[in-house]
């Protein structure tokens, strides 16, 4: 089959086990604050785009943090080399929210109180149609952990009617079964982003303390079923605040790879999703997340993951976003809605966070163009998925 493992190796979860980066986040701590200088210096003259965990252990050290410069400049040449000068542009669409899950950080909490809204498949691509307007050929769906309605059916047949305005569909949902992402593929969808939140064990259930999301096991596992059923784009992540960003970008980063080893035909890419106010969420427990972490977050992957996705949402302020181009970001959400209805200005529903980013996507489109990037709608066609049905 298409999605097969090319060889037999330890599953993520032994892999993460064995490093202790399921949990022991103060050994990490205590080993990442004894790398030297010229532990950075010597992971910087390393092949540019190489990956290897103790370059990337000196790369996201605190020690680096001298070298944000140097790094941001060999990222930017590195993604150039393998990109050129293009930046993807997409918009994404909530369909529901509804959920079965308490996850302590999230707007669409089950516990909270609030008008929650579903959209029909007319009332979805309504929405698809706005955005289509404005230019966007790729889209990506979003909803809560809502299986009662935004089942496999409804995505299937949304896709199927959605196939002849965008070039590219992906999905941001509830976690599914490998069959489950395969019918979706058939369908059209070729693409799922599914982050962990995080890869703290003991973190994860204090943040997901029930519902269908709370295994932590079985949600490390999903990136495997969504690569084996023959997904395009395989996107992971892990949410910025809930713990410490560094030993995060560690679990990620070997995460990704135990992915690319084995599964040839997926690319893989990484979000940067920072933790946002969100209705009825207190955010004074979560952890530091600042823009200088970020920028060597970004940094630090890209040398490590040549060809790897790096997206950016509209979570960033403006500025931060233009900013940010340079080292490595190669595809980019604007003019975003993360309130169903919201393309169409439903204002009775509530969004998962605040957006800060909130410019339209002529603007952000503009923007790119004045610092010398080429803001791409559409990158490829549905016809190389040689897909019989479309």
């Amino acid at each position: 089959m298409l999605g097969a493992a090319r060889h037999t190796d330890a599953d993520i979860r032994t892999i993460l086990a064995g490093k202790g980066l399921d949990g022991d986040t103060a050994l990490w701590q205590e080993r990442l604050r004894a790398v030297t200088d010229g532990d950075v210096e010597r992971a910087l003259a390393e092949p540019a785009g190489s990956y290897s965990f103790q370059k990337l252990v000196a790369l996201v050290s605190p020690a680096a943090e001298n070298y944000l410069e140097q790094m941001a400049r060999l990222a930017h040449e590195l993604t150039v080399q393998r990109f050129g000068r293009t930046i993807r542009l997409y918009a994404p669409l909530y369909l529901s929210n509804y959920c079965t899950n308490p996850c302590r950080y999230c707007g669409f909490n089950r516990e909270n109180k609030f008008k929650r809204t579903r959209l029909t498949i007319d009332q979805a691509l309504a929405e698809a149609r706005i955005v289509a307007s404005e230019g966007f050929r790729e889209l990506l769906l979003v909803s809560s952990e809502d299986r009662e309605f935004i089942s496999v059916d409804y995505l299937a047949g949304l896709a199927r009617r959605l196939r002849d305005k965008f070039s590219s569909i992906s999905i941001e949902i509830y976690q599914m079964s490998r069959d489950e992402y395969g019918r979706l593929f058939e369908a059209g969808i070729e693409g799922v982003t599914l982050y962990q939140e995080t890869y703290d064990r003991q973190a994860y259930g204090y943040y997901h303390p029930s519902g269908p999301k709370s295994d932590y096991d079985r949600r490390l596992s999903a990136a495997d079923s969504i690569a084996a059923a023959g997904m395009r784009e395989v996107g992971l992540g892990a949410l910025l605040g809930l713990t410490d960003w560094r030993v995060e970008t560690l679990a990620l980063a070997e995460h990704a790879h135990h992915i690319i080893k084995r599964y040839w035909q997926s690319h893989v890419s990484f979000s940067f999703p920072r933790l946002r106010p969100a209705y009825q969420v207190e955010d004074s427990h979560f952890n530091a997340f600042s823009d200088r972490n970020l920028v060597q977050m970004i940094t630090a992957l890209r040398l490590c993951f040549a060809d790897v996705g790096l997206v950016l949402s509209t979570r960033e302020r403006a500025r931060l976003r233009d900013n940010l181009l340079a080292l490595g970001v190669t595809r980019l959400s604007a003019g975003s809605r993360t309130s169903p209805g919201g393309y169409v200005g439903l204002t009775e529903t509530t969004g998962q966070f605040e957006i800060d980013d909130k410019r339209t996507p002529a603007q952000v489109a503009a923007m790119m163009k004045k610092r010398g990037f080429e803001p791409v709608w559409k990158d490829w066609d549905r016809a190389f998925l040689g897909n019989p049905n479309d």
